[in-house]
């Protein structure tokens, strides 16, 4: 298996495509074994690896956590909801007290653009980006290219459309820089007040027409409407929101090509897609679920070889 050019994995944009396919054929071979009757593997057995979550999460903490227990790694799980962070406590201080564990590698999601960027600049253990405020999701963009490469094959020239909330979205910015590494077309779509001016200026299409948006795809990455980060009104009710750019199962059918429907999850079901929609059999949703835990495995064993 090949190496990494990086030592951490802080965003796609840090990626070479080298790096790229070398995470996303590593993770096609933990596929495999996460299949097996016996799905343990010793790649990871001395390795210590903490999870470090300041922001909620439900799936990324469950997938990372698996895959470094697929890995035979020790997992060490932090949660700042009931920590000495509330007593004020630093970020570093939080670390340092976790790596004086003798822990070889942390795994992190906050709240604050560039957190973990700032982490490894200042401790010697791996640090790989499980979310950062609107930032990146590294692993996030790696598994949902991992699982349109799956059922379409070779990403460069599909047209991918990532359609809803760009501006909050750190799957958004993430997914941009991967897909344009990989070859593809890509195209934002959402309200005027959801896509940020300087979207264009990564290399993507801009729409504001959902109908259209799914006729020139080949795969449609759905976000959800993040209403905890919305602070204030961009649009004038998720009904409306729904009216203008939900996605449903009648519009899919009238498309003159069939097209893969992903998200990230949690969906806002009746807002950004029906039920119809979601479930069916167009859908790779839980396709992403189950290849995540492959690709975090990829992540965690390439990044413990540096």
């Amino acid at each position: 298996m090949s190496q990494l050019s990086v030592r951490h994995l802080l965003g796609i944009k840090n990626l070479t495509e080298s790096d790229i396919y070398s995470i996303l054929d590593t993770a096609a071979q933990f596929k495999d074994v996460i299949n097996r009757p016996i799905k343990k593997v010793p790649s990871l057995r001395d390795v210590t690896i903490a999870n470090v979550f300041f922001e909620n999460s439900t799936r990324t903490r469950l997938s990372f956590e698996l895959a470094e227990k697929r890995l035979s790694a020790d997992v060490v799980n932090f949660s700042a909801s009931g920590s000495s962070v509330k007593k004020g406590e630093t970020l570093l201080d939080t670390v340092n007290n976790i790596l004086a564990m003798k822990v070889d590698m942390i795994v992190m999601r906050h709240s604050s653009p560039g957190a973990p960027h700032y982490l490894s600049q200042r401790i010697p253990a791996n640090v790989v980006n499980a979310g950062d405020g609107t930032h990146e999701h590294p692993t996030q963009a790696l598994l949902d290219a991992f699982s349109i490469r799956e059922k379409i094959g070779d990403l460069a020239g599909k047209k991918i459309a990532i359609i809803g909330d760009i501006l909050h979205s750190r799957v958004a910015l993430s997914n941009i820089f991967c897909l344009i590494k990989l070859g593809a077309e890509v195209r934002v779509c959402g309200p005027t007040t959801l896509i940020p001016k300087y979207i264009s200026s990564l290399g993507v299409q801009v729409s504001h027409n959902v109908k259209e948006t799914l006729q020139w795809c080949d795969v449609a990455n759905v976000l959800r409407i993040q209403l905890e980060r919305l602070q204030v009104k961009y649009f004038p009710s998720l009904r409306e929101y729904s009216l203008y750019f939900g996605i449903n199962k009648k519009m899919l059918d009238e498309l003159d090509h069939e097209i893969l429907l992903m998200h990230p999850g949690p969906i806002n079901r009746g807002v950004e897609l029906t039920s119809d929609a979601a479930d069916s059999r167009q859908s790779i949703i839980l396709n992403q679920v189950e290849n995540g835990v492959a690709v975090r495995m990829a992540v965690l064993y390439l990044l413990a070889q540096q």
